[in-house]
Formats: structure tokens, sequence, C-alpha cells
């Protein structure tokens, strides 16, 4: 069967032979974590510890605030020294929740439970208690997304197992390592969302990970697994969603207009280890690669300083001249290696100083190169245009709203024009008048 894919996109070297066959790592727990109360989008959740408390595994350190919020739970066992804005991943400080590890390894979690002793509404109330979130990088709470607005209705579940950004193979281990889980996941989100029909794509160049999800769903007819064509970004749930069933989710919409739910991966697995053990999302596996002497999938406590990752991988192979939290097309280049991994971060990608090119942009050639391959039939060129003429009208427009910020259109441009990095900056432009005229 031909594998299945998306119109647009581009064809990347992907760099994953450093991890792609390396077993998951247990890292060792840290003597302290720093816990940012914004780890997903929506509402930062609200500190409920003081300075001095003691606290398990599994506590809640913070609340959600609000129904568009997800809770974050100590990842370690100790006593919290201190509460305030500490540096974070997206380029600011965020209040955040500092443990110091006692070493007691001692935890709060609930007992397991069998999927089938769970109700749907149990499962939506279990995805919201465990403060889980999108772990491929979004951060979307999930519970959210199984409360659909009035009027729509969810067919089909979707599991993106396509990890298309290059050097990332945090969620093709898990695929390989605990399919039990992945497939538990998958039913439990199938059952809160009160569908038999689930999927499971994934990109052809993980056979072994086809291989053995179809084995381990193979008892279970509502399960398919879907091979998908090599190309970037076939993870973008629109893209996915059109590849896997047809279906086109309108502009401007969401996944739920045509029925349809995407969760990650490690999402689905985080949700099977809650069910079995308990547990809240107090870890999550990060792929360490790139200018690092021992690449590796690493198990990682959340809080855990992106330093004693590298360290843990015995250091960097030369002078790194950038670090980015996730994969190279979307992933945010860091200033600073003291920052903690938080829900979303699927990797740690050093790049050698030698490996990094400054290239001086010129202007557009209308070569339409950008048009060809943006996947969600956007017209990069014209949006780059109207945001260098200020003109922020004509961009929305064109539809610069509808932009996932993939990077396509920056990658083929033979001008080496920063479309995204101004398509990025113009959108939050935007989004900040309109809050302020509201």
């Amino acid at each position: 069967m031909r594998a299945k894919t998306f119109q647009g996109g581009v064809h990347l070297h992907y760099h994953k032979e450093a991890t792609a066959s390396k077993p998951i790592v247990d890292m060792p727990e840290p003597k302290q974590v720093i816990l940012p109360v914004q780890q997903h989008i929506g509402a930062p959740a609200e500190v409920c510890v003081q300075v001095g408390d003691e606290v398990k595994i599994g506590d809640v350190v913070a609340k959600a605030k609000g129904f568009v919020s997800a809770s974050v739970h100590a990842s370690i066992a100790g006593k919290v020294t201190a509460v305030g804005p500490m540096p974070h991943p997206g380029g600011r400080n965020v209040m955040a929740v500092t443990i110091e590890n006692d070493g007691s390894g001692a935890t709060s979690f609930a007992a397991g439970k069998e999927l089938d002793a769970l109700s749907g509404d149990e499962l939506k109330q279990l995805m919201q208690d465990i403060g889980l979130v999108g772990m491929g990088g979004a951060g979307f709470p999930t519970h959210v997304k199984y409360y659909p607005p009035e009027g729509k209705k969810i067919e089909t579940v979707i599991l993106n197992g396509a990890e298309c950004e290059p050097y990332l193979t945090c969620d093709h281990r898990l695929m390989v390592e605990e399919p039990e889980k992945v497939i538990l996941g998958l039913q439990a989100m199938m059952k809160a969302a009160g569908t038999d029909d689930g999927y499971i794509g994934i990109e052809v160049n993980k056979p072994d990970a086809i291989e053995i999800l179809t084995k381990a769903a193979a008892s279970d007819p509502r399960i398919k697994i879907v091979p998908l064509e090599v190309k970037y970004p076939q993870g973008e749930e629109k893209m996915l969603i059109h590849a896997i069933t047809g279906k086109v989710v309108p502009a401007g919409g969401l996944p739920v207009d045509v029925g349809i739910v995407v969760n990650n991966i490690a999402t689905a697995v985080t949700l099977a280890e809650a069910i079995l053990e308990g547990k809240p999302l107090i870890s999550r596996i990060v792929t360490v690669t790139g200018a690092v002497k021992n690449p590796q999938n690493l198990r990682v406590r959340l809080g855990t300083s992106v330093s004693e990752l590298v360290d843990y991988c015995e250091g960097f192979t030369g002078t790194p001249g950038r670090i980015v939290l996730g994969g190279p097309m979307t992933g945010p280049a860091q200033y600073r290696l003291d920052l903690p991994v938080i829900k979303t971060t699927s990797g740690v990608l050093v790049q050698d100083r030698g490996q990094i090119k400054l290239l001086e942009s010129s202007p557009c050639v209308r070569c339409a190169r950008c048009v060809d391959v943006c996947p969600y039939n956007l017209m990069p060129c014209l949006i780059g245009c109207a945001i260098e003429a200020g003109d922020l009208a004509q961009a929305e427009s064109l539809g610069i709203m509808d932009c996932r910020e993939c990077g396509s259109c920056t990658f083929v441009c033979p001008a080496s024009r920063p479309i995204v990095q101004t398509i990025k900056y113009a959108k939050a432009k935007i989004a900040a008048q309109k809050r302020k005229n509201s």
C-alpha cells in the first residue's frame, strides 16, 4: 500500500541515525528541579505551595487556573526552597517552584485502575487531574480537546507517530519499547471521546515501529496503523488528518470541526501510565543529540536543568554554536543552559559552531517556491512583503493567522529571507493589537 501524505511540504535530511536505535535510558533523579507554572497553552497554573513545604512525588505544586490550563506536579520528593520568577524556555522569566531533593523517593500516587473500570467522563477528569498536555511541542491541555463545542462531535482519534522533525527520536523509541502503553492510551482517548475509530500515523522511515504497533493493535480491530510518506511537516495535525482521512480542516478551523482529535504518542503513553500506576505527568522522554559525545533518549524528570542532560551525555564534542529545545524546524534556540525541561521539551539539539551559517537575506525574487511547499495553501512571499511594508491588515487578508509556522517557506527560499520569523513577529503584533482593542 502506498504511504499516505499531503500536498506541499519539504524533504529534509533527518539526521536521526545517532539515536533512532538507542533504547530509552532513565536519567537519575536530579538534586533540584525548577517547575515553571506555564508549561502549556492557556492560563498559567497558580502556585499552591510555600517555601519550606515538604512535597512528595506527584503532589500538586501549582493548580490549573481555569478550564484551559494545566496543573503542575512535583517531580521529586523534597522541600520547596523557592517560589518566584525563573528563566523559562519561552525566553522570559516565569513564576516557578524550586524543590530540593531529599532522596526519599516518596510518592503520593493514587492506585492504578483497569481501563474498563473508568468511564469516559472519568478519563477526561483524569487527563485534567494529571496535568496532561500535548507533549509534541504545542502544550495544549489535553482534556479540553475532549469537550467539543455544542453541535460538534468527536468521531475519530488520531495518534501522531510521524515525528517528522529532524533529529528527534523520542516518540519513535516509545512506539518501539512501550507499544502496549501506546495502544492503551489510544483506547482510553477513544473511550473519552465516545468513538470506536482510532488511527496511528507513522512515517515509513520507522518500519520497526509500524511492525511492532501493528502487532500490538491486532487484538483491537477499531485501531488502524497508517504508514505515512516521509515528508515535513507530516506530523502537523491538519496535514496528518488530511493524509489519513482525506478530510480538510477549514481555514481558521480546528480538527474538531471535522470530527477529529489528534494527540501525540508521548501524551497517550502518559495517560496510560496514569491509568496503570496513578502517576501524573512528572517526566518525559527527551532526545539529546547533535554535537554531544553520547547522544541518547533520556527519561527525564520535569524541572531538570538542560545542562544536566548535556553533562549526562558526556558533554559537547566541540564549541556549541546553537542549542535548540525541540527540533531544528520549530524549536526555539536558547541563550543559556540553566533552563528546565518542561512538558513540551521533546529534544535538546546541540549544533557545533562550524555548522552554523549566518545567511544574508536579499529581496524576494518571486520564484514562488514558498508557495509550492506551503502545506497551508498560503502565499508566504506576499505575506512577508506585506509585513515589511507595515501593512498588517493585508497580511491578515492573505491568511497569516492560518500559518502554523512550520518553516518550510524559509527552508526553500533561495533569497534566504527569514519568512517564518517575520510571520511570527507579525502574528504576535496582530494578537497584541486585538487584545488592546478588545
